[in-house]
């Protein structure tokens, strides 16, 4: 018996069985699946028997014939199978489906590294979302000037968060990775050879140890150590990823003068990080864990720039005859000697008649000592050691070494200009709420609170980070729930009180942080108060009257549904662009987008065009969060993709044509808006503030048992009872309706607003010509592919509300409907076949850890235990873990 999908033995069905799904699936990725099941089959036979693996087949061919038969008893079947499993044979079987997943999904990601390393090796072919189509377009528009003006203040900008919406332990994500690396090996190995044996060797034992590793972290992280799973990825993509990125764009710029002529493109990319500094509602970050971190990613930054510099001066063995060292090289010797005259008597030794070689292995001791903290040799900022960079570069040049000077050492310089010595600026974020209290205590004087001390120590540690790794390193400060201009003052008082006066605070750009429906809608009155604040007319002052604003995706989506929530963000962004035109601002806005639907989620890249006119011009900021940060920067490929994709959308998204196409069609479906935002918003407001709701919704979904998963540091609450919902944060909101194979977030209210409408025809023209309407349906219809009626129902009714449930049922049902009219789709997907395809081969996977979730549930529900420890929590625990494993964009 193989445990697989692709490689099963052909089904006797419609068009759309899995047999003829299957055969679309390219033959690669077949085998590559076909050989982790079949090795996985050989694990688990290994391990647990034949009974295991026999047990594992019949859930797994029940849960296929009720996927592509739902008119037959096979979901029945499954469901008394699933009853009838000991309870240790139930986690075991949990257990198998979430390994499964794990190797699907990886065979998945090395198949998509395959598909865009040959479409790359093709070479002559531009990929519509590149780079380099993206300015051919914008030079038609505005011309090769225009363009290039605008090139040079492109921005991207991605901050990592903590977000606990990656349900893998590290050690599953290790083990994972490992497996990869080995699949990748296969691809050039020959068959039969003993190189190929060694593989299978090592798959099955690297297999075996993921079956035999817990997938349940026994304990929650703490922020250092999200912030140490962050730095994996800096390691082992970004660092090296993002200047191959700029040496592609320059690469086509250049064309056949790439290397001979200095690099045009420039470093548009900066990283944030939210890990370690995000204390809204995480009491875990404090000012301590926030220097730490900062710590943390600098000696990451700088040991892998120590170790690019160290690399590229021993091969800078260019000899003085030929390549002489021109008068401003000699004065930077000079200098190095006379401050450093241990280190420059070693290089000299080694390297005589080398000048560039030695000034560079000089400045990589400099570089280590700045990172060991050696006051005599250490660089005092990031612009010293470019300055130094520079020099060599440009006697390079001088001396006709071109190629050397435009190569390795110019990715160098666009690490150093991209990362400085912070790597990731550290952002910090509060609820105004916390502000107001603190304030409120400091002027009635007496003793602080602990609470009142930390948030004053806070900036302290900005002011640290700011004078030992420059500005870059902390500065934004975001001030979550801003209702008022006095929330955004009360961050520079605060400031004022921690340090003694306006003079000794830390430089900051606070930030706005928009989230309700109601404080989208008083933006741009707020941000009018804000400029007027002294403090902020400073900052305007120094930075050239650049602004940050925030918006929040999450909680308004939570506040009024996602279709309004849509809309009010789209309408606030144009108020807010317009308002920044007015006022001479150079606005950012800052989007806090996450992996799901219900918040923000879906396809970045057409989220960024779809944005409305004058609210990009070249700058997009948002956050990376959960799982989105592993499969967007966990391999060097897709990494390299999706920044290069990012980077097009943004420097399109302000180009004349589509700037256009978003205002037409804003004015041509105005009414359609209206009318949409009316309706959706009416009937999410009849679920949500029913009476009884919240406790009815921790009744159907496995809400307050995701919380004891040890997913992240920061609490799933604020503080209240699961009688409101106002206290809940958007990640387990929307998690808990994912797990309920429900996804209510991503579409509940559309389908009664499209039939507001009414017309089909002007549904197909929005969806035509509207971009934000299209991508707003294009990421519904993937979330209704992922949502499962029979499985719903089942949730559902763990409740004691018919009505309620009723209601959910039947507005998917009206969702389905409208969504498949107004897309003129056959089927969910029909014009996204590799989704589709993805979508249903995994779906009765999902449904069988479903199952066994629904079985845990319903044993809790009627027990009332609430003992993490006992059996039926566990499966509980393990469901949920395979079930984010199956659908990916969980949270």
């Amino acid at each position: 018996m193989v445990f697989v999908t692709i490689a099963e033995e052909p089904h006797v069905g419609s068009d759309l069985s899995r047999s003829a799904i299957s055969d679309e699936v390219d033959e690669d990725l077949r085998s590559d699946v076909r050989l982790l099941g079949s090795l996985l089959g050989r694990v688990l036979s290994e391990a647990g028997g034949l009974d295991l693996l026999s047990d594992v087949e019949k859930l797994r061919s029940l849960t296929i014939e009720a996927y592509e038969h739902e008119n037959n008893t096979s979901i029945e079947d499954a469901e008394r199978l699933v009853e009838s499993f000991t309870p240790e044979r139930a986690e075991q079987i949990a257990r198998a489906f979430t390994c499964y997943f794990h190797l699907s999904n990886l065979a998945e990601e090395h198949h998509r590294v395959r598909v865009l390393q040959a479409r790359d090796a093709q070479g002559d072919a531009v990929a519509t979302d590149s780079l380099a189509a993206a300015i051919q377009r914008l030079e038609a528009e505005v011309g090769a000037a225009e363009t290039a003006t605008r090139l040079k203040g492109l921005r991207f900008h991605p901050v990592l968060t903590a977000h606990p919406t990656e349900a893998r332990r590290r050690a599953v994500a290790s083990s994972i990775r490992r497996i990869s690396e080995l699949l990748a090996e296969r691809d050039v190995l020959q068959p039969g050879t003993l190189g190929s044996s060694e593989n299978d060797r090592r798959l099955l034992e690297e297999i075996d140890v993921l079956w035999r590793t817990s997938p349940l972290r026994t304990t929650r992280p703490t922020p250092l150590d999200e912030v140490r799973t962050a730095m994996n990825i800096f390691d082992q993509t970004l660092f090296e990823i993002v200047p191959r990125v700029y040496r592609l764009l320059d690469d086509w710029l250049l064309g056949s003068d790439a290397g001979a002529k200095p690099t045009e493109a420039p470093a548009f990319m900066r990283l944030g990080s939210w890990i370690g500094a995000d204390r809204d509602g995480n009491p875990f970050v404090t000012a301590a864990v926030t220097k730490s971190a900062a710590a943390i990613a600098s000696e990451h930054v700088l040991l892998g720039l120590e170790h690019a510099a160290t690399r590229i001066g021993r091969t800078l063995t260019l000899d003085s005859a030929d390549t002489p060292a021109d008068k401003a090289l000699n004065s930077l010797w000079a200098r190095q000697r006379s401050f450093a005259g241990e280190v420059t008597a070693q290089v000299g030794t080694r390297a005589p008649n080398e000048p560039h070689r030695r000034v560079l292995l000089v400045i990589a001791e400099r570089i280590a000592a700045t990172r060991l903290r050696n006051a005599d040799l250490a660089y005092g900022a990031p612009e010293e050691l470019l300055t130094d960079l520079r020099i060599l570069q440009t006697s390079l040049r001088s001396a006709g070494a071109d190629r050397s000077a435009n190569g390795e050492l110019q990715n160098l310089i666009w690490q150093v200009e991209t990362y400085g010595f912070h790597l990731a600026e550290l952002e910090v974020r509060q609820h105004s709420k916390v502000h107001r209290q603190a304030l409120e205590e400091i002027r009635a004087g007496g003793e602080l609170s602990e609470m009142t001390t930390e948030v004053l120590d806070v900036f302290g540690t900005i002011s640290y980070l700011q004078n030992r790794y420059g500005l870059r390193a902390s500065r934004r400060y975001i001030v979550s729930f801003t209702q008022s201009s006095e929330d955004l003052g009360n961050v520079y008082a605060l400031a004022e009180a921690a340090l003694g006066s306006a003079e000794a605070a830390p430089t900051l750009d606070v930030i706005p942080l928009f989230e309700t429906f109601d404080d989208l809608n008083a933006s741009t009155t707020i941000l009018a108060e804000m400029i007027e604040l002294e403090p902020v007319k400073a900052r305007l002052e120094a930075t050239g009257r650049k602004l940050e604003v925030m918006l929040g995706y999450s909680d308004s989506s939570k506040d009024v549904g996602p279709v309004s929530a849509t809309l009010a963000l789209y309408s606030a962004q144009s108020r807010i662009a317009q308002w920044a035109k007015d006022n001479d601002i150079v606005l950012t806005l800052f989007h806090g987008r996450g992996g799901a639907l219900g918040r923000g989620g879906g396809p970045a890249n057409e989220a960024v065009m779809a944005q409305p006119p004058g609210s990009v011009e070249g700058r997009f900021k948002l956050t990376e969060q959960g799982e989105v940060i592993f499969a967007q920067y966990g391999d060097k490929t897709i990494a390299a993709r999706h920044i290069e994709q990012m980077a097009a959308a943004t420097l399109l998204a302000s180009s004349p044509s589509n700037e256009e196409e978003n205002r037409a069609a804003t004015l041509d479906f105005e009414s359609v808006a209206a009318t949409m935002d009316a309706r959706s918003r009416q009937r999410f407001y009849e679920l949500i503030k029913a009476d009884g709701f919240a406790p009815w919704f921790a009744q159907v979904t496995p809400l307050e048992e995701v919380g004891l998963l040890a997913l992240g540091s920061r609490p799933a609450r604020r503080g209240l009872s699961i009688e409101s919902l106002e206290d809940l944060r958007a990640i387990p909101w929307v998690f808990a309706w994912t797990q309920a194979r429900i996804n209510l977030t991503g579409w509940f209210g559309l389908g009664s607003a499209l039939a507001a409408v009414g017309d089909v025809d002007v549904l197909r023209d929005a969806y035509a010509r509207w971009p934000l309407f299209t991508a707003m349906i294009n990421n519904v219809e993937m979330s209704l592919a992922k949502t499962d009626d029979r499985l719903a129902k089942r949730y559902l009714a763990l409740g004691d509300r018919d009505d309620l449930a009723e209601l959910v049922l039947e507005e998917m049902a009206l969702t389905r409907e409208w969504v498949q009219q107004t897309t003129a789709h056959s089927e969910p997907l029909e014009g996204r076949p590799v989704l589709r395809r993805a979508v249903r081969l995994r779906s009765p996977y999902v449904d069988a850890l479903s199952l066994l979730q629904l079985r845990a549930l319903k044993s809790i529900r009627a027990s009332g235990s609430a003992d993490p420890a006992d059996e039926p929590h566990q499966l509980l625990l393990l469901a949920v873990n395979g079930v984010a494993a199956g659908l990916q964009n969980t949270g």
